[in-house]
């Protein structure tokens, strides 16, 4: 597994926006339980044009984000670790082990409750976090380790992306909606018609947004649908490709991702703590994060691996397997995002963040210590 240079600028902008998105985060809880924490959560609900400021966050500013998700996307299946399909089948199936198990382990305490709509939420990874805490460990971590975090993370928004998509769009309009992917179709004309400035793309993009915002289908989904457009090339340093996914990384990194953790934890910790962790819906997502995704990961990893479809490199071990599923178990952003889609009652959202929050730390936590245990293993060894 070689890393390219593209990757080594992605994980050391995600890593340091990880450590950003964790300060952000402390200081927003921080606000919010504060003598000032009421006028901070009406700040995020102060109405612009129509909608909260929140609102404007998460349905705008998110899309730049999904577009950085995409084009990432888009360059792991044409020349990075999903280029190769032996490569790629190792993050597959811990993704999908990951997707799986987590949202089983949901349903099983909320199937056929009102809350049965939150499935999806212990299903995603946040790469930024995930990256974050292993930065931490230091220049011990083998590259192929990062890369395989890097790719199960990237699969993993994939398939919040359709899960999204697919299960969270309750109204369609179908003219708004047939309007936004005859935009997308003229972007892959023009595609294929070779037009490598970036602008009829961006200034379609938005058109796109406006349409799909008011289609019924999230409006993020725009974002990644964009990247898919943008000509990639041989995917060098002049694609538009690689210009724009070099361009958005810190601002997504330290702009957005920050603004949106600002906006979305702004959570008033009550004093029935008992309460909340009780609730069927906690209990899922806590036991879908911490025990779920390393459980999913290792589970699906071993028999595929037994089965010989895939490999594990030199490098790693089952140890360091199991640390990075818990790190997969920090679900924060794309955790919360869907909740936000799956839930509609504010107490469940709040204390769903909460759960999101707690448990996302303790997964991170139980990871960091799994994975300095191996490496230090590893060293042993050598």
């Amino acid at each position: 597994m070689k890393a390219t240079q593209l990757y080594k600028d992605f994980f050391e902008s995600e890593k340091s926006g990880g450590l950003v998105l964790i300060a952000f985060t402390m200081t927003s809880l921080f606000i919010a339980n504060s003598n000032f924490g009421n006028s901070y959560i009406h700040l995020w609900e102060t109405q612009f044009a129509g909608h909260s400021i929140e609102h404007w966050i998460n349905d705008g500013l998110m899309t730049i984000f999904f577009l950085l998700i995409g084009l990432e996307l888009e360059r792991e299946i044409y020349k990075g670790e999903l280029s190769h399909i032996k490569d790629a089948l190792l993050p597959v199936f811990g993704a999908v082990g990951g997707m799986i198990v987590p949202a089983t382990i949901f349903l099983l305490f909320n199937f056929g409750t009102s809350t049965q709509s939150g499935a999806g939420i212990p299903m995603a990874t946040d790469i930024a976090f995930a990256l974050g805490i292993l930065s931490l460990l230091g220049n011990r971590v083998p590259t192929s380790l990062k890369i395989f975090l890097t790719a199960l993370a990237v699969i993993d928004d994939l398939g919040a992306i359709i899960i999204i998509a697919v299960f969270y769009t309750k109204t369609l309009l179908w003219t708004n909606l047939l309007i936004a992917l005859g935009i997308f179709a003229f972007l892959l004309v023009l595609n294929r018609l070779k037009v490598h400035s970036l602008i009829p793309y961006l200034i379609g993009g938005i058109i796109m947004w406006y349409f799909m915002l008011h289609s019924g289908v999230h409006a993020t989904i725009t974002g990644v649908l964009l990247a898919f457009a943008i000509p990639f090339g041989d995917g060098e340093e002049k694609s538009p490709s690689y210009i724009l996914q070099h361009f958005l990384h810190k601002p997504v990194a330290f702009i957005i991702m920050p603004i949106f953790a600002l906006a979305n934890t702004a959570i008033i910790i009550g004093s029935d703590f008992n309460s909340i962790i009780s609730q069927n819906y906690s209990i899922g997502i806590a036991l879908g994060l911490i025990i779920g995704k390393p459980l999913g990961i290792i589970t699906i990893l071993f028999l595929a691996i037994k089965l010989k479809l895939c490999q594990l490199p030199n490098e790693l071990n089952w140890k360091s397997i199991l640390g990075v599923g818990f790190l997969a178990g920090i679900g924060f952003t794309m955790s919360i995002f869907i909740t936000l889609l799956a839930f509609e009652d504010e107490t469940i959202i709040n204390n769903s963040k909460f759960i999101i929050l707690l448990s996302s730390l303790i997964a991170g936590i139980i990871g960091f210590i799994t994975l300095k245990l191996s490496l230090k293993d590893m060293h042993l060894e050598e």
